[in-house]
């Protein structure tokens, strides 16, 4: 063989090593892309509140009145001892600092005790997940609720037959599309099974933006909604200037709500889903994988 045929042939084998290398470095890169890493972002940090804000009816913002939020045994604890049986419509909400578009919400709670003398009856063991909040601080001082989406929390009788479903949908000054069709009734019930007593509950939620929301329990879907805007009643003494009906709703605050019934929170947890969302294959992997996993927790 001469030197010149030679050359040419390490130069081709050269060439093919080259292109087999960036090929493997290329899987590689692409392997990692679609890694699937389920990593909980704890919201709550089992001492204390920091980074939450509490909006209380006819208090300022920040004004935690008679200690209503606190945290007591790693819990965040909801409690009215301060209130000397008197809650005259002072529902609260305790605020997570920072606004999220598109995310997995996972909130273990329970109710205990006994609700405060005046609580309205409908708020009995009753409490929920505020999502796509508006901002705390553009709340005024005699608002009732916030602007947003609820995941209504609610528990059941020990010595009753009676239903009563949890994750269930409330509206305070929204609108979603429900079943095809415009929903514009104040609330909707899911379909979940009822938690009696002072059980731990695991309820979740799928939160995309303005696409879809999803309440789950157990991993299993028991109320799906799309579409969320700003619209309809519901909500009592807000500033006029932020409530943009029709608006959609992309994002918001995350927050815990406060309706006369005593409440603990001991987990508060998020995956965000916003660093993946255009990436539709993975984010529907993603969603997947999430799910599976929450088939197989158990609370004690």
């Amino acid at each position: 063989m001469k030197l010149s045929q030679l050359v040419l042939l390490c130069l081709l084998v050269l060439n093919i090593g080259c292109k087999e290398n960036n090929q493997k470095k290329e899987e590689t890169v692409k392997q990692a892309d679609d890694t699937i890493e389920l990593e909980w972002q704890q919201l709550f940090n089992g001492k204390d509140l920091s980074d939450w804000t509490p909006k209380i009816a006819k208090h300022e913002t920040g004004e935690n009145y008679q200690n209503t939020f606190s945290v007591k045994d790693g819990k965040i604890t909801v409690g009215y001892d301060g209130y000397d049986n008197v809650f005259n419509q002072q529902y609260g909400h305790l605020f997570y600092n920072k606004p999220f578009s598109a995310y997995f919400l996972a909130i273990e709670y329970r109710f205990t005790g006994n609700q405060i003398a005046d609580g309205e009856g409908w708020a009995w063991r009753n409490s929920g997940a505020m999502l796509h909040c508006q901002d705390p601080k553009t709340m005024l001082k005699d608002q009732d609720f916030p602007i947003c989406i609820e995941g209504q929390f609610l528990g059941g009788k020990m010595d009753s037959k009676e239903e009563r479903t949890t994750l269930n949908l409330c509206t305070p000054g929204t609108n979603v599309v429900y079943k095809d069709s415009l929903f514009t009734p104040h609330c909707t019930v899911s379909n979940s099974k009822t938690y009696r007593g002072d059980q731990w509950v695991r309820g979740t939620f799928l939160v995309l933006k303005d696409s879809v929301i999803k309440h789950i329990v157990e991993g299993k879907t028991v109320l799906e909604y799309y579409q969320p805007t700003i619209g309809g009643e519901g909500v009592i003494n807000f500033d006029l200037e932020q409530k943009q009906d029709g608006q959609p709703l992309t994002e918001g605050y995350i927050s815990l709500q406060s309706e006369s019934h005593p409440v603990e929170f001991r987990k508060v947890e998020i995956i965000d889903l916003a660093p993946i969302y255009n990436n539709k294959e993975k984010l529907n992997a993603t969603v997947e994988a999430i799910l599976e996993n929450e088939k197989k927790i158990t609370l004690k």
